[in-house]
């Protein structure tokens, strides 16, 4: 073997299907005693210890983690890194909440060197929580996105990022036009689409702020652009749809706006997505488009319950994943984000289970961003990005993991009771990139 070599060893958990869509006991692989043997940034040897401890590589020696449970790394599929700083902040409602405080806080982002430094702690708190892949929204600001692709970068984080495109409805000095927003993104794109594991994500910011012309730009930008992705919000709130409704009189619905323009196919990612009926779920069904569960954000603002198992429904099934939707969102936890999906569930009427909750957050996340084939699970040829969980973190977590008989009832009391402090150390590409103890 050359390059570089590393090894772990411990209990693990990773998730081989989709259990929305087959028993949940059958999706999950667990193992007690498992050896995960890294080369170059890959996973080359996964299994039971005892099975294949005789492939480790002589001269290397595992991490092994007593008491703990190793992961995929997670994957926040809906972020506002420049809304770090305003987090937990009071809102009434969606619209007044932006007016009050994000536009703001982004004005802020005309300063490269603040952006740099909130890129860096933002994806410094990303590696803590244990995610290791996000797709992020910048600012309008094209140097916002050149800040999280150079400091995602200097790790090998395999990150999506792009540039806000907005030309109407916000202050003045954080507008584009339609030709600045594609000459920036296009640029963007050149600069850092495909660059080591990074990928560009066309980013308009919602159908209010964008005028034709803005969509139209944005849709010219993924057809000339085969493999950058497509991240916007849908049907966040009642009011934001009624306002939809009135700047886009001639359109059927929500999603419609986005289909008239070329913006809903299988590289598109839209947040939050409550207020859809059967007829939008149907047509993300028809063109491959993913929908990004933010339930924290959601309960906070008020605007709404997700409806997940109408949106997974196994006669046209929707892809989606989980986001923490910072600064909206409450916490950069996936395992807030969990706990989170499990009540609205049931405040909707059903109730996610385990599996069923670390697969949005895992393999689901890699699903919807299309990169399923490479992160999201632990097994041989996939990407060594590794979150080691601490199941005695806390005393009170201590006690209650051990009272466990399952893996299933263990992952349900992680994402009930767990936050950052358990997160022992994350993994990206096979380096250790975060380590609570060092």
């Amino acid at each position: 073997m050359s390059g570089r070599v590393a090894a772990l060893r411990g209990a693990t958990v990773s998730l081989r299907d989709d259990p929305f869509l087959r028993p949940s006991a059958a999706c999950l692989e667990h193992h007690d005693d498992a050896l995960i043997v890294i080369e170059d940034g890959t996973i080359t040897v996964f299994g039971d210890y005892a099975a294949t401890k005789d492939r480790l590589p002589a001269g290397v020696e595992p991490q092994r983690f007593e008491n703990a449970l190793i992961t995929p790394g997670f994957i926040d599929a809906h972020v506002h890194y420049p809304q770090t700083q305003m987090i937990g902040a009071f809102g009434a409602d969606l619209l007044g909440w932006l007016e009050r405080y994000t536009f703001p806080t982004e004005l802020m982002f005309a300063d490269r060197a603040h952006a740099e430094t909130v890129a860096a702690l933002f994806l410094r708190a990303l590696f803590a929580a244990g995610t290791t892949t996000a797709a992020v929204y910048g600012t309008v600001h094209a140097h916002s996105v050149d800040a999280i692709f150079a400091e995602a970068e200097r790790f090998g984080a395999r990150m999506i990022a792009g540039k806000v495109m907005m030309d109407r409805h916000a202050p003045e000095a954080l507008l584009d036009t339609a030709e600045r927003g594609y000459a920036e993104s296009r640029a963007l794109i050149a600069r850092w689409h495909g660059r080591g594991r990074l990928g560009y994500a066309v980013t308009p910011r919602f159908a209010p702020s964008c005028t034709e012309a803005q969509l139209d730009a944005a849709g010219a930008l993924l057809a000339e652009n085969p493999g950058v992705h497509l991240q916007t919000h849908l049907a966040e709130s009642e009011a934001e749809v009624a306002w939809v409704r009135e700047l886009f009189p001639a359109r059927a619905d929500y999603l419609d706006v986005y289909a008239r323009h070329g913006l809903a196919g299988p590289r598109s990612l839209f947040g939050h997505a409550i207020h859809l009926d059967e007829s939008a779920f149907a047509r993300c069904h028809a063109c491959d488009a993913a929908l990004v569960h933010c339930p924290s954000s959601n309960l906070f603002l008020g605007s709404g319950l997700f409806r997940l198992f109408e949106a997974v429904d196994p006669r046209r099934p929707v892809r989606v994943g989980l986001g923490s939707d910072v600064g909206a969102g409450t916490s950069l936890s996936p395992f807030r984000s969990m706990g989170d999906a499990c009540k609205v569930s049931a405040l909707g009427g059903r109730r996610l289970d385990a599996a069923q909750a670390f697969h949005l957050a895992t393999l689901g996340g890699a699903r919807a961003l299309g990169l399923d084939d490479r992160i999201g699970r632990i097994a041989v040829g996939y990407e060594a990005d590794l979150c080691v969980l601490d199941l005695a973190a806390t005393p009170l977590l201590g006690f209650r993991t051990s009272w466990c008989d399952s893996v299933e009832e263990l992952l349900f009391a992680l994402m009930t009771l767990a936050d950052d402090r358990m997160v022992r150390a994350t993994y990206v590409a096979g380096a250790r990139v975060f380590d609570r103890d060092g």
